[in-house]
């Protein structure tokens, strides 16, 4: 079995590949293809897989190529994990932002719009590609903003594009460890979009745990999302939200941190990981070691300024061993060998969540077999979350409507009403200066 990665020269690739190594059952992949616009970069994550594969019987042939069609080509599935601008267009996106005072993060906010708009061109393109070239493949996508980039590509791959996240398995993880829970056991009651959503209940044997969650302080702030959000304000809302949330709930102390940080997020992630790349130019350098030690900074840094916001202290080691790629197989082999399981997933809607549209992408859990991601009927969204998760889809529209006419206006509008951007002034200013540093958006007219 094929599996292409699209994005093959990006960081976190030796994670997919890692967990491909340990996979010994029948219809397991065999060749890898990675494609990238950059050779260097295939290079160096290549000699991370080499030596990841070292001494492992079997493992999965690995190819590497610049040419976008002929990685598609003969692949059974495809994992796209582009990044359009790179981690230099994200660092804009947050400087930007910033400087007009909200919040620039890659999925969230204007930030998230700015991605989006120069992102969603590109995986239209790749969906329309893989339609010709490999019509039978399964398109599982990485790329942020996850719930929009699958929504964009599902209109030209129908339900054969599924979005995955690895937040919401983390939080119940999270949620299933402290109650004493054995994660695999519990059903989790998670909807909404992707980075916004909430835990609403952690069911065992048919019981709903989260009541006792909620009702002790002590274990609320024993894990991250506790301490994040506070004890009383999770209590206020019954359930518990998505990390990124955070971003909402408390906005304005996020983007006073944000300002005040010496860097941004995305010029953290550049620099490091301009220099992890830069050191895979020496042909004698230890591949795999400088990508582990580069990795285990990057995990423990993850929303660093939330954290700091929040009092919430260091991330604890049981989170910073990521989790996306395991998500990505989990699904991959549950198609593949017809082996059902529940995962939460980015799927179009078909009335799962009354308050949105059928062809909306939404985050819920689904059952998965060979025919695919079939989301589960849920409780509706209490107000305050159904109002959020329309808003919020509502500016998704209006990107895709932006990035289908090339119309500036309809992409300031998309800035100008999402609850982060307080003003259709500032959203105006948005525009210009994103049009400014991202030659990709000179499509907008």
């Amino acid at each position: 079995m094929r599996l292409t990665i699209l994005g093959g020269g990006g960081f976190r690739v030796p994670l997919v590949y890692g967990a491909l190594l340990g996979d010994r059952a029948e219809g397991r992949v065999t060749e890898v293809v990675l494609h990238d616009l950059d050779a260097g970069r295939l290079n160096a994550v290549s000699r991370v897989l080499a030596e990841q594969a070292a001494g492992v019987p079997d493992a999965p042939g690995v190819r590497a190529t610049t040419d976008l069609d002929e990685s598609l080509r003969g692949a059974d599935f495809v994992f796209s994990a582009i990044r359009v601008g790179g981690l230099e267009g994200r660092a804009q996106d947050e400087r930007v932002a910033l400087a007009h005072g909200v919040l620039g993060q890659e999925t969230v906010g204007a930030g998230g719009i700015a991605y989006g708009l120069r992102t969603v061109p590109v995986a239209v393109d790749i969906a329309r590609r893989v339609a010709r070239l490999a019509p039978d493949a399964w398109l599982i996508n990485f790329t942020n903003p996850a719930g929009l980039v699958t929504e964009a590509m599902s209109r030209h791959l129908g339900d054969r594009v599924i979005g995955i996240c690895d937040s919401p398995v983390g939080l119940g993880r999270r949620i299933a460890r402290v109650l004493g829970v054995d994660p695999g056991t519990a059903w989790i009651d998670y909807a909404g979009l992707n980075h916004l959503g909430w835990v609403r209940g952690l069911r065992v044997a048919g019981r709903d745990q989260l009541p006792r969650l909620l009702a002790d302080p002590a274990l609320l702030g024993s894990f991250e999302e506790g301490r994040l959000f506070g004890a009383d304000w999770l209590r206020s809302l019954g359930a518990i939200p998505n990390e990124y949330l955070h971003y909402y709930y408390f906005n304005r102390e996020t983007v006073r941190a944000y300002r005040q940080a010496e860097q941004t997020r995305g010029a953290f992630l550049h620099h490091q990981q301009a220099r992890f790349y830069e050191e895979l130019r020496d042909p004698g350098a230890p591949a795999l070691d400088t990508w582990n030690r580069t990795r285990h900074e990057r995990e423990a840094t993850y929303m660093a300024e939330n954290r700091r916001t929040a009092g919430a202290g260091e991330r604890e080691a049981e989170d910073l061993s990521g989790g996306y790629e395991k998500v990505a197989l989990a699904l991959m082999r549950a198609i593949a060998r017809d082996e059902r399981t529940t995962l939460i997933l980015n799927v179009r809607n078909r009335g799962t969540l009354s308050a949105l549209d059928s062809e909306a992408v939404v985050e819920v859990p689904c059952l998965v077999d060979a025919g695919g991601a079939h989301p589960v009927s849920v409780e509706p969204l209490p107000g305050h979350a159904a109002g959020l998760v329309c808003a919020v889809k509502a500016v998704e529209r209006e990107v895709l409507a932006a990035a289908e006419s090339g119309s500036r206006e309809t992409a300031v509008k998309a800035f100008a009403l999402h609850p982060l951007v307080d003003s259709v002034n500032v959203a105006r200013g948005l525009v210009e200066d994103y049009m400014g540093v991202h030659p990709g958006l000179a499509y907008l007219k």
